[in-house]
């Protein structure tokens, strides 16, 4: 089993690093730093070995020497970004050569950072750090809604139940009635709509405390809050939401309330403007033993919610004994 490194107080899995330099010695000193602070690495001596062993190992981070044999490190940096099994790594690149040009020629190779020889070790593994972690951020984020994905929202998730498993709610929200609106209006306004929907999540959670908005995929998102806040916070997202859904539509569907589509047979059928369903589970209400167990719940509830018309939200209020329904918002 892989150690964990420290982020910011959390644990996360560790990271791999691959050090590639033609000497022996800068690599052997560059592993035993990164080790220490908890990095699985891997060395290379040449620029072609580098290469073989990033697609074997598909690190997290590169670091690598500018002058190497067989291929200099501003090759190796345009061939690791060009593979799709390495594309996503933080790439550092290690160099004497401090001139304007030679940053530059590393920078459109496509490196994230550069480090001149001789170089300090804090300063070697703090760059390590960041530039993983701004990479990690960069996979985690939804390029759609720009909010944090499902690994980023598993991983907050683990994290309230370690730290706080008795006083948070997970709030899971999607659209209703979006395929008919994204067959009615095509992929590109539909895509629109869930960037509404995100930035109506993010509206609702202004000035909340210990709060986190995740896009799982799709039309469907994750709210993470105290639980005390939850009710209130699904409250003003079903009515922001609800007066500001017309903007998505064209006028006639506006004022009409609704929208129109035929069928394969040539029957056409109506379907309400969208609105937004959710679900609530409190922890304080059930243990939960894992993540999994946290997000059936929520889903769960989220599909009673979807039973009523409108925006609504439905919490499940199952003690030992008993389960009462949760509010409409509308």
């Amino acid at each position: 089993m892989k150690a964990d490194i420290s982020d910011g107080g959390r644990k996360i899995p560790n990271e791999t690093v691959l050090i590639a330099d033609d000497d022996p010695d800068i690599v052997r000193f560059v592993r035993v730093n990164l080790n220490l602070e908890g990095f699985e690495v891997y060395g290379a001596s040449n620029g072609r070995e580098a290469i073989d062993l990033a697609r074997q190992v598909r690190p997290d981070c590169v670091i690598l020497d500018v002058m190497m044999p067989e291929l200099d490190g501003y090759r190796v940096c345009r061939e690791l970004r060009s593979d799709p099994r390495t594309s996503q790594a933080a790439i550092i690149m290690l160099t004497a050569k401090t001139l304007s040009a030679d940053k530059i020629e590393g920078f459109s190779s496509g490196a994230d950072d550069y480090i001149a020889k001789p170089f300090d070790p804090p300063e070697l593994v703090a760059r390590v750090k960041s530039t993983v972690r701004r990479r990690r951020e960069m996979r985690e984020t939804s390029p759609l809604t720009g909010l944090p994905g499902n690994f980023a929202i598993s991983r907050e998730l683990e994290v309230r139940l370690d730290e706080d498993p008795q006083h948070f709610a997970v709030i899971h929200a999607d659209l209703d009635n979006f395929k008919a609106y994204n067959d009615r209006y095509g992929f590109v306004r539909g895509d629109q709509a869930i960037q509404f929907l995100a930035q109506t999540l993010r509206d609702a959670l202004d000035g909340e405390r210990n709060c986190f908005v995740g896009h799982i995929g799709g039309d469907d998102f994750v709210v993470l809050c105290d639980e005390a806040r939850a009710e209130d916070i699904c409250k003003r997202v079903a009515e922001s939401f609800d007066e500001g859904v017309g903007t998505l539509y064209d006028p006639d569907d506006r004022e009409r309330g609704y929208i129109t589509l035929l069928d394969r047979a040539g029957d056409s059928h109506s379907y309400p403007l969208l609105s937004v369903s959710m679900g609530v589970v409190r922890s304080s209400g059930r243990r939960f033993t894992n993540q999994a167990e946290a997000a059936a719940v929520a889903t769960e509830m989220k599909n009673y919610a979807k039973r009523r018309p409108g925006s609504t939200y439905e919490i499940d209020r199952r003690g030992p004994e008993s389960r009462e329904a949760g509010g409409d918002a509308a």
